[in-house]
């Protein structure tokens, strides 16, 4: 358990971050709620577009996230995620643009090299600093989130939990080989531009289904599992 203690940190400071945000909600007056959206969606724009860009150059496979982005797009849209995704938040009592705020957080907490990246460290070295560092980020990222879109936002806690909790096991008693710096960059590539898609969706420049594309983060990791046989 001492192992995984910066990925229960990262888990209290989504948690405990996300409740302060929700309780300031209560005071806060619809029209700069509405502010709040479009700050969350620049926020999610930058930060998408500065993974993408930062990350390309490192790349020895230019197309690859080409590639994944077609290829998830198409798979998502035949699965319907987005579709059944929007189902359940309304099943659970939510909104679409409660939705749109999960989705969002979801990308930010979980892909990025921080956050797939400190889980090994902690597994392999026992180093929990990524994770501290990621947990700072994210508990004043949890707090503007529920703020703004409210209670809701608190199922991202556990999610998160479980997301680092199965990198830090695979790397623990599987392979930490695994998460070579080539996979993590290109799906840091792949991530930032879903980041940015949910940012644009909230700035509501033009209404993507972010979730749709999701299956595209799974093509690096087939693309290096199939490399990794030949």
């Amino acid at each position: 358990m001492n192992a995984m203690v910066g990925t229960i940190v990262n888990f209290l400071a989504v948690l405990i971050g996300t409740l302060a945000g929700c309780v300031i909600k209560g005071g806060i007056k619809e029209k700069y709620q509405e502010v709040l959206f479009a700050a969350m969606g620049l926020a999610a724009l930058g930060i998408g577009l500065e993974n993408a860009i930062l990350n390309m150059p490192r790349s020895n496979y230019p197309v690859l996230f080409i590639v994944s982005l077609a290829v998830g797009a198409v798979l998502g849209t035949w699965w319907r995620i987005d579709d059944h995704y929007d189902r359940l938040i309304k099943r659970c009592g939510g909104r679409s643009q409660l939705a749109k705020g999960i989705a969002t957080a979801l990308l930010l907490y979980c892909i990025g090299a921080l956050s797939i990246v400190g889980p090994v460290m902690a597994a392999v070295k026992g180093d929990q600093t990524m994770l501290y560092t990621n947990a700072m980020l994210d508990f004043v990222t949890a707090i503007v989130f529920g703020a703004s879109f409210g209670w809701g936002m608190l199922a991202c806690a556990p999610i998160l939990f479980c997301w680092q909790g199965g990198i830090f096991l695979v790397a623990k008693f599987l392979s930490a080989d695994f998460f070579s710096n080539e996979l993590i960059t290109e799906i840091s590539i792949v991530g930032g531009f879903l980041i940015a898609t949910t940012g644009i969706t909230l700035l509501k420049l033009r209404d993507i289904k972010t979730l749709n594309f999701l299956p595209a983060l799974l093509v690096p990791i087939v693309f290096f599992l199939v490399k990794g046989l030949f």
